[in-house]
């Protein structure tokens, strides 16, 4: 059953395919200005684990294609995000995604608008020249979970 993609779906996945510059993060694939659809925002912790839904470090920019791939093969999605992230940084996010998210469903609406605000910032780097990665911050972060540094680490991978 397909889970509603909510406003701040919408918001987030703009944000993740942004960051990657309308590149798939897997094979380097350019998506044109005409054929957006065609890269998505690729979760590697379900959608349906609230606590990781808009965690930066769980979504990705995939064409059609690379999602495909990866939805058919879990083991080896999981082994890229290893080899992207390192061990500690999946491991602390399938901790996070057994956490309860209480609450969160509520503030979808605040979640929608930080992440349109997020897109808004990484436009503007795009029209200063930047073509590169673009991190983004995390909206909200779920209580109980220490994830470290997430803004020093982004400012630091490049894909």
């Amino acid at each position: 059953m397909a889970l509603l993609i909510t406003p701040a779906d919408r918001a987030f996945s703009l944000c993740v395919r942004e960051r990657a510059n309308w590149r798939c993060e897997r094979c380097g694939r350019i998506t044109p200005d005409d054929k957006r659809m065609g890269l998505h925002c690729s979760h590697w912790i379900g959608r349906g684990s609230w606590s990781v839904r808009f965690n930066p470090l769980n979504a990705f920019a995939h064409c059609y294609g690379c999602h495909a791939y990866f939805e058919g093969r879990p083991a080896l999605f999981t082994d890229w995000v290893i080899e992207r992230h390192g061990e500690e940084v999946a491991h602390k996010l399938k901790a996070l995604s057994h956490k309860p998210a209480k609450g969160l469903r509520r503030r979808v609406s605040e979640i929608a608008k930080w992440y349109r605000q997020e897109n808004k910032a990484q436009l503007e780097k795009r029209k200063e020249g930047h073509t590169g990665w673009l991190p983004f911050v995390i909206a909200i972060q779920v209580p109980d979970i220490e994830m470290g540094d997430w803004t020093n680490w982004a400012l630091q991978h490049v894909s």
